[in-house]
């Protein structure tokens, strides 16, 4: 016998309560999937190796790299290792992200560093759905932050000003709010430098370079971008005082296809 079912039965309620919720399961998981994609297509999984200069002298190594992982976030990583006469360190930056609509999204950011002088170490949780953060490292209370105008962590702007100039490289200034490893809030603004074709031991490639000041610390940072790498950051320089400390140049870059 068979058993037939209206919208009068009991079974009815249910069935659509659990039908609705498995329907909009699969069109956030498709959402999900095509943000992913979309942000493959832009930046694929890459791992750009540097050689860390201080007056033309090798004095280390850096790494940036990003990669997809499994639940749908995007790792992006930096580490640093200098030596130089008795100076020494070691430091390694991570973000947590996401991205919707060409705007990242931080998820979690920390920060290590060892070596002369103090070591350090942050770890912060950011939820911007509810606009809060949180100072894990030093397992502070949950801060109320305004994430409407796209904040940023300490790392996570340099991906965000890389997706910028990919849409539209044409502006000569970019700003972005990025909250400090204290919980305070501060604009970093990138502003349009000049054109220039660099020869650097990744071979020759033409860049555009923008200039970042921080005036209160009188320290200069000066960051060249390759329209043919899809705007991948190639050279670094920082003055402090007037006086350099130090430079970064392109060495070689592997992207997972």
């Amino acid at each position: 016998m068979k058993t037939k079912y209206s919208f009068r039965t009991p079974f009815t309620k249910p069935f659509l309560s659990l039908a609705t919720s498995c329907l909009y399961a699969f069109s956030v998981s498709v959402a999900a999937n095509s943000e992913i994609s979309s942000a493959k297509a832009t930046i694929p999984a890459f791992t750009a190796n540097y050689s860390v200069l201080h007056k033309s002298d090798p004095i280390g190594t850096a790494v940036r790299s990003l990669s997809y992982l499994a639940d749908g976030t995007i790792n992006y990583h930096y580490k640093t290792e200098v030596e130089w006469l008795i100076f020494s360190q070691k430091r390694t930056e991570t973000s947590i992200i996401s991205v919707e609509n060409n705007r990242v999204i931080p998820q979690f950011y920390s920060y290590k560093r060892e070596g002369t002088g103090k070591d350090k170490y942050y770890k912060w949780q950011f939820n911007a759905q509810e606009n809060t953060a949180q100072d894990l490292g030093r397992k502070r209370k949950v801060t109320p932050l305004d994430f409407s105008n796209n904040l940023q962590d300490k790392l996570s702007y340099h991906l965000q000003h890389r997706l910028n100039l990919i849409a539209d490289a044409t502006k000569k200034q970019y700003t972005y709010p990025v909250v400090s490893t204290s919980g305070s809030v501060k604009d970093y603004t990138y502003q349009y430098d000049d054109e220039e074709e660099l020869m650097l031991p990744f071979g020759l490639v033409k860049t555009v370079r923008f200039k970042r000041e921080v005036k209160e610390k009188k320290r200069v940072t000066y960051a060249w971008f390759a329209p043919e790498l899809n705007y991948l950051l190639v050279k670094l320089y920082q003055t402090k005082k007037g006086t350099e400390q130090f430079e970064a140049q392109l060495s070689s870059l592997t992207i997972d296809k």
